[in-house]
């Protein structure tokens, strides 16, 4: 098959894509209208392409050329001029182009670059947040800007349904969207999506990882998968997971760890302090970045309605740290009493964050508040939010001298709008 053949076959996949079902996503492309490299990056089967071409269908006045790079006939080319003169031949010469999963292509940076020089229009899309931001930064040094697009958020999969929803029903769908996650191919074809994230999550660990990076202890790095899916919202280090898993070293676990957060299957949100020497030195957070491999995955997790829920906080603020509009901590004081998240923005801690399933049992309530008092009075800030799943109400609470006036806000509520609580 020629190239131009190829291009073909892709030009029909895009025509099928266009005319499926769009949920619109929250996100808009940044450096829309501009010359700048708009580089579009997150995980896998989260939306990426689907969101590219139907903004550019839309919003584009100009027919654009679309190239899947998830294609070995196209990676294994020698002379990068056939796949222009191939695009040029079915599109037209467009000057837009779609370039899908570039990563896939060896040295596209110095490609992509190339192609900018000669004054096309370029989207990129990527499946890996290391070699995209490394690669872009080193050739193309403040000729980018960067869009994250992560699998449906709840005010999204809330969209799935065409029409508007009473209270009860969004309440009601919060735990479907915890244990199904927010992969949009299951979701808007309408089928379980169990077996699907399975078997994504095991493509993202061999295709996107073990082939990669050529990882030798194929076992080793499956083992720390399925530990930190089956212990998310916990605590740890380097040198306990290298214990856990059986890792040859706290090294080798480190440079695993990176791995998974390279392809956006887990992130790490650290402990706060105002020294930055002890935030890199304390254990961090893990958390997984759809809760749907969790209920897919993981060992002995299912039922665990606290922890889900707070990986399910922990993503919506996750999407403000990359979009650059918050940093995101957990804290934790010498009496092992931790505030779940901790906002900073400008430099400023602007809200503290507990997140509770069941505030009817008083010890529970009485401990989230006593560590939210301690920690506002360490951090100095008053913006107190404790999320459960229907308690709303503000009140003011007190321990020992220490005074502060609570947010309970119901978790279906928050995570439709996240920067609500986040001191924004």
């Amino acid at each position: 098959m020629t190239v131009r053949d190829t291009l073909l076959v892709q030009q029909r996949d895009l025509q099928r894509a266009l005319a499926e079902t769009y949920v619109e996503r929250d996100t808009r492309i940044a450096g829309s209208g501009t010359s700048l490299i708009k580089v579009i990056t997150g995980p896998r089967r989260a939306g990426k392409s689907f969101f590219a071409i139907h903004h550019l269908a839309r919003s584009s006045d100009r027919s654009f050329g679309y190239v899947n790079f998830d294609d070995e006939r196209l990676t294994n080319l020698l002379d990068y001029d056939e796949i222009i003169a191939a695009v040029d031949s079915v599109y037209n010469k467009p000057k837009v182009l779609l370039l899908d999963e570039v990563q896939n292509l060896p040295e596209w940076e110095l490609f992509v670059n190339r192609l900018a020089r000669q004054g096309y229009d370029l989207v990129i899309t990527g499946s890996n947040a290391h070699l995209l931001s490394a690669e872009l930064s080193t050739h193309l040094t403040g000729r980018y800007l960067q869009t994250f697009i992560l699998p449906f958020s709840f005010a999204e999969f809330l969209r799935l349904t065409s029409r508007e929803l009473t209270m009860q029903e969004k309440i009601a769908a919060l735990p479907a969207y915890a244990e199904g996650g927010g992969y949009p191919e299951p979701l808007v074809k309408r089928f379980s999506s169990r077996d699907y994230l399975a078997t994504l999550f095991d493509s993202i660990v061999y295709k996107d990882i073990v082939k990669r990076f050529r990882v030798r202890s194929v076992q080793g790095i499956e083992d720390l998968a399925r530990y930190l899916l089956s212990n998310t919202a916990s605590e740890y280090s380097y040198g306990s997971l290298a214990r856990i898993t059986r890792s040859k070293s706290p090294m080798t676990v480190q440079k695993y760890l990176g791995y998974l957060e390279e392809t956006f299957l887990f992130f790490s949100l650290p402990r706060f302090s105002f020294r930055v020497k002890d935030q890199v030195a304390s254990n961090k957070k893990i958390y997984c970045s759809d809760t749907g491999f969790i209920a897919a995955k993981a060992f002995r997790f299912s039922g665990n309605r606290g922890k889900m829920y707070e990986n399910l906080v922990a993503i919506a603020l996750w999407k403000l740290q990359l979009q650059g509009q918050a940093s995101v901590f957990y804290w934790k004081n010498a009496q092992q009493e931790e505030v779940d998240f901790v906002i900073q923005k400008g430099g400023q801690v602007t809200a503290l964050i507990q997140v509770c399933t069941d505030l009817t049992v008083e010890k529970t309530r009485s401990r989230e508040i006593r560590a939210l008092l301690k920690a506002s009075r360490e951090l100095k800030c008053d913006n107190l939010v404790i999320l459960s799943e229907r308690v709303e109400k503000i009140e003011t609470a007190e321990w020992f001298g220490m005074v502060g006036t609570v947010h309970y806000i119901p978790l279906w509520k928050w995570l439709v709008g996240p920067g609500d609580s986040s001191g924004s």
